[in-house]
């Protein structure tokens, strides 16, 4: 079984307005409200390619509700934690000439609600697939990565982490099985800028090196490049597409990457898969569908 982690979801109020403008009363043109969050999105997307996954996470109160629901109609399986202290957040993402966001807080975690999550982590099996993505809200331990795959170490559970910074290097020596950072955020990593898929490739091993199985890096529309545990190396220049929402991409991405491994066990035919479930829904308002990143994939 897939399951995804999602430490902070959120209910996406997504508005396109015309001509935005800062400090003045603008009205919408269009308005969709859709589940949010990294690990959401993955669970979204693998549901879309006919992959079944259990959605893990915080909720709290009517947003949180509202966020099950949503999941649950979208045809995921969830089992949340539902806490006491607040509610779940709501971004704000405004489409006009340029992408605006304003995200939400969240709700107050306990360190009882994190000892629920670890017993649930403890049901997981040899040969399950785990995906932890996102930030870290102020009220979780910020080595919280660390500690759920150090608890994970040694059971044969395939680990999918994508984060930033100390978040994704502080666990490279629990070797997860894939890593996606983009290539900003692998950049930042060694204080480097990469813009092209030859300058990608030698700091992708160098993670590789310090424990990552395989290095998923993500390069919006300059494409991807991939370099997997049996010593290959993938590069592939992304789709000609009209980008339309890049939020969700990556997430799209790491499921289609996902999808692919789980359906052929061949890392090539994963990396084409996510590569096309990646632009896919960065053309695409809402998250793709599976015949959109199968239509893509073939193209």
């Amino acid at each position: 079984m897939i399951y995804t982690v999602t430490f902070n979801p959120s209910l996406d109020y997504i508005v396109g307005v015309e001509n935005f403008r800062a400090g003045e009363i603008n009205r919408t043109s269009s308005e969709k409200l859709l589940p949010g969050g990294k690990g959401l999105n993955v669970s979204m997307v693998l549901s879309n390619l006919g992959h079944n996954s259990v959605a893990l996470g915080f909720l709290a109160g009517f947003t949180g509700r509202e966020i099950e629901s949503r999941m649950r109609e979208f045809g995921c399986m969830t089992d949340f934690i539902h806490v006491q202290d607040g509610f779940s957040r709501i971004n704000c993402k405004i489409m006009s000439d340029q992408e605006t966001a304003v995200n939400g807080q969240g709700p107050k975690i306990s360190r009882k609600d994190i000892e629920v999550l670890g017993r649930k982590l403890d049901k997981l099996q040899a040969g399950d697939i785990l995906v932890i993505s996102g930030s870290i809200p102020n009220t979780l331990p910020e080595n919280m990565y660390e500690r759920i795959l150090c608890r994970l170490d040694g059971r044969g559970i395939e680990t999918v982490v994508d984060a930033e910074g100390s978040l994704l290097t502080n666990v490279l020596k629990y070797h997860p099985f894939l890593i996606k950072p983009n290539h900003h955020e692998l950049g930042a990593i060694f204080g480097v800028t990469l813009k092209t898929h030859e300058e990608v490739i030698p700091w992708a091993k160098l993670l590789q090196e310090q424990g990552a199985r395989n290095v998923l890096v993500s390069m919006g529309s300059h494409g991807a490049v991939l370099v997997t545990e049996d010593g290959q190396t993938y590069k592939e220049d992304a789709p000609r597409i009209k980008a339309v929402n890049t939020v969700g991409a990556g997430d799209s991405m790491v499921a289609g990457f996902i999808a692919g491994y789980v359906e052929s066990g061949d890392f090539e035919k994963a990396f084409r898969l996510g590569q096309a479930a990646g632009s896919a829904s960065a053309a695409s308002v809402e998250l793709a569908t599976g015949e959109e990143v199968r239509r893509l994939g073939s193209a």
